[in-house]
């Protein structure tokens, strides 16, 4: 059913229009054309029918507020100087008692059209796991440059969380095929670094480069955890990805602990030696 050539509603099944209207995307369609589609749907006495008016009239609003949420994020970018290669940078596993630590680098082009930017981006922990995945190949896509680096376990017990949560930040940023005029790194200012550098406090939430990096990031070090759990089923990785859950906790306790375990953070648990 063309919902776009419909004059009326009338003889229509409620199922058969009900279908058509699940069918409508929109993220697509204009503006113009869904209050066409509303219209028609609106001059039904039908109060099951109507509610389908309701029901994309809702839907399409919550798509402008999306749009509108995402552009603040973009604008938060373009803040900080027009014409500027702005790069965000954020980690994800500075906790786990396994694993390593990650970090991700992200260059957008954030002068975009409205219609090019990257919706759904956001704080990767608030994203379920399929939309992660999603934007992560999104991104990889629409990126000018991206990239992910990494600090091992064993880097960790020797060199300390901070450091290596620093390094991995500089690393990724070093690592850019295009060299940022300005690096916004989530949290705090990178150290020993000489490429301008502004912190933002939660920046997975303010900005759209660093909600990016805390994506790929994420989705990266989970699917490495994953590998990980095939190796040591025991410690249920594919679930906690190496944070200390109590089915973790008493993994180690019961089997030891595995060559990806961080020694350092196990000091206050009772484990196999």
């Amino acid at each position: 059913m063309d919902l776009l050539n419909l004059t009326t509603t009338e003889g229509i099944k409620f199922k058969d229009l009900k279908e058509a209207v699940d069918k409508v995307n929109v993220e697509i369609i204009e503006k113009q054309d869904i209050d066409k589609i509303i219209k028609t749907i609106n001059e039904d006495s039908r109060k099951n029918v109507l509610s389908l008016g309701m029901k994309l009239e809702k839907a399409f609003q919550k798509h402008i507020n999306e749009i509108n949420r995402v552009k603040k994020l973009y604008d938060f970018d373009k803040s900080y100087g027009m014409g500027l290669m702005v790069a965000g940078v954020d980690e994800v596993g500075r906790g786990p008692l396994a694993g390593p630590i990650v970090a991700a680098a992200v260059i957008l082009d954030i002068n975009v059209d409205l219609s090019d930017i990257i919706l759904y981006i956001n704080d990767s922990k608030v994203l379920n796991e399929k939309k992660r995945e999603e934007l992560s190949i999104i991104i990889k896509e629409k990126a000018l440059s991206y990239s992910i680096k990494l600090c091992t376990n064993e880097e960790i017990d020797t060199q300390g969380i901070a450091y290596c949560n620093n390094k991995v930040f500089k690393d990724a940023c070093e690592s850019l095929t295009i060299k940022p005029n300005l690096v916004l790194s989530d949290g705090y200012l990178i150290k020993g670094f000489d490429i301008d550098n502004k912190s933002v406090i939660k920046g997975d939430a303010h900005s759209a480069s660093i909600a990016c990096a805390s994506i790929i990031a994420k989705v990266y070090r989970d699917n490495l955890m994953k590998e990980y759990h095939k190796k040591y089923p025991e410690y249920d990785f594919y679930n906690n990805a190496g944070y200390g859950t109590k089915n973790h906790i008493e993994a180690i306790k019961k089997h030891g602990i595995t060559p990806i375990h961080r020694e350092s953070f196990l000091k206050n648990i009772d484990y196999i030696g």
